[in-house]
């Protein structure tokens, strides 16, 4: 049983609170996800988030195939964090943590995940051809999509 680990780290210039008011509203992950992966919200992205929040998803991580997605938002410490952690869906195991802080100029965000790939020691073989590229991808999209919405961080 393997544990894997991702980090990102993003500065954008925008107030903490516009931060905020973005990423703690469900609905945006639309937003910041590639469309390749035809992500849909299938229920639970109607109220800002809350401890308890159970958010209901389909994507298609590859072409042709297509998953549901059930994540409980565990922790929130408004404009600090949030925690989101996988109850169904495509891992065998996903824990997401997501950090904001004010900086100069801006916001800094920090994504923490752990994450186990299904399949045993054939999911984990596949791991770094299938999973991580993927997932890299996904957060690389994230990225440059938050830069075209709030700008780039001078610096």
């Amino acid at each position: 049983m393997r544990l894997y680990t991702l980090h990102t780290r993003q500065k954008l210039p925008v107030s903490l609170k516009e931060a905020w008011a973005f990423f703690s509203d469900p609905s945006n992950l639309n937003t910041i996800t590639p469309e390749n992966m035809k992500f849909q919200t299938l229920s639970g992205d109607d109220r800002k988030m809350f401890s308890g929040q159970i958010i209901h998803y389909k994507i298609s991580p590859f072409r042709g195939i297509q998953l549901q997605w059930i994540t409980e938002i565990t922790h929130v410490e408004p404009t600090a964090f949030f925690v989101d952690e996988q109850r169904f869906g495509p891992y065998k195991f996903w824990h997401h943590k997501h950090f904001f802080r004010e900086i100069d100029g801006g916001i800094e965000m920090k994504d923490l995940i752990h994450y186990q790939v299904p399949f045993g020691c054939i999911g984990n073989l596949f791991h770094p051809l299938l999973a991580r590229p993927k997932l890299k991808a996904i957060f690389d999209y994230r990225k440059n999509k938050l830069e075209q919405l709030f700008g780039r961080y001078p610096g």
